[in-house]
């Protein structure tokens, strides 16, 4: 949530503070543009969580997104103050997205849009590996391995650029989004729209609908889809076997360590979880 955080260091102890007295697990980022996190605890201590912070008037329409999780999403808690919520590192071009940013179109209406076959350019802000295992139809990949990336991305998205037609970004929770739609009109892009709440929100309200694949996020649990887990079907096929998976790994190669959909058979069998180019990699003593 992007609001101003005058004294990053003692917002990041109360936080702290508050996080370990209702034993909660997670990580949080604070900076002087606001805070993005992920906390996760028992269902009483994670509303008592949500209940402090809408104490503090900054807070009090924050969107807040749950799920399910199974006690050990995060080995621990980190809060940490960093110069920016996402890095994109725009330098001089920097933005506020409290001044310049995309209109927000609710899940409702996007359903609507979506359903009706309203006339859309959908730009997916994620990296490209949470695309390739879950995305809207139709939506278009810029191709970044990371945010910073998108600058390096915008000639190509250029070819969408005032073309009378919606542009709608999205992303996970609608952090990067926020900053990502006020580039694209500080870029001169017109009638641009955010999902809001991101992915999440709209897969809570409308599970497999529009939306193939799963949603990556960043855990321990890496994917996580709402659809029936009987009928759910990845789209995604593992590196090493190549049977339907969605099961995310690192590469353990440290010159490698991107990452990539294995299957828990396979994982078994290659503990070590190189993906497949890094296993063919020759050793020279």
């Amino acid at each position: 949530m992007y609001v101003p955080i005058l004294d990053t260091e003692t917002f990041k102890k109360w936080q702290l503070e508050l996080c370990k007295n209702l034993n909660l697990k997670g990580r949080i980022i604070v900076a002087s543009e606001g805070i993005n996190g992920t906390v996760e605890g028992t269902v009483a201590n994670t509303k008592a969580y949500m209940k402090e912070m809408k104490l503090d008037a900054r807070f009090k329409d924050i969107h807040w997104k749950t799920s399910e999780g199974d006690g050990d999403c995060f080995p621990r808690l980190s809060v940490k103050v960093k110069p920016e919520l996402v890095n994109l590192g725009l330098g001089e071009d920097d933005l506020d997205p409290r001044e310049i940013t995309g209109h927000h179109v609710k899940p409702e209406e996007f359903h609507k849009w979506l359903t009706s076959g309203e006339d859309l350019v959908m730009i997916d802000m994620r990296n490209d590996y949470e695309y390739n295992v879950g995305h809207f139809e139709g939506a278009v990949d810029p191709g970044t391995a990371n945010f910073r990336e998108l600058p390096d991305v915008m000639k190509e998205l250029e070819k969408y650029k005032n073309k009378g037609k919606k542009v709608v970004t999205m992303c996970t929770g609608g952090v990067r989004c926020e900053k990502a739609s006020g580039y694209l009109k500080k870029k001169g892009f017109e009638d641009v729209y955010q999902l809001d709440g991101g992915i999440v929100s709209y897969m809570e309200k409308y599970p497999g609908e529009h939306f193939k694949g799963s949603l990556f996020v960043f855990d321990k649990r890496q994917t996580m889809h709402f659809n029936n887990p009987e009928t759910h079907e990845p789209i995604t096929n593992c590196n090493h076997c190549d049977n339907p998976s969605d099961f995310m790994c690192n590469c353990a190669d440290s010159s490698c360590n991107k990452k990539y959909v294995g299957c828990k058979n396979c994982v078994a069998v290659h503990n070590e979880r190189l993906c497949k180019e890094c296993e063919k990699k020759e050793v020279v003593a």
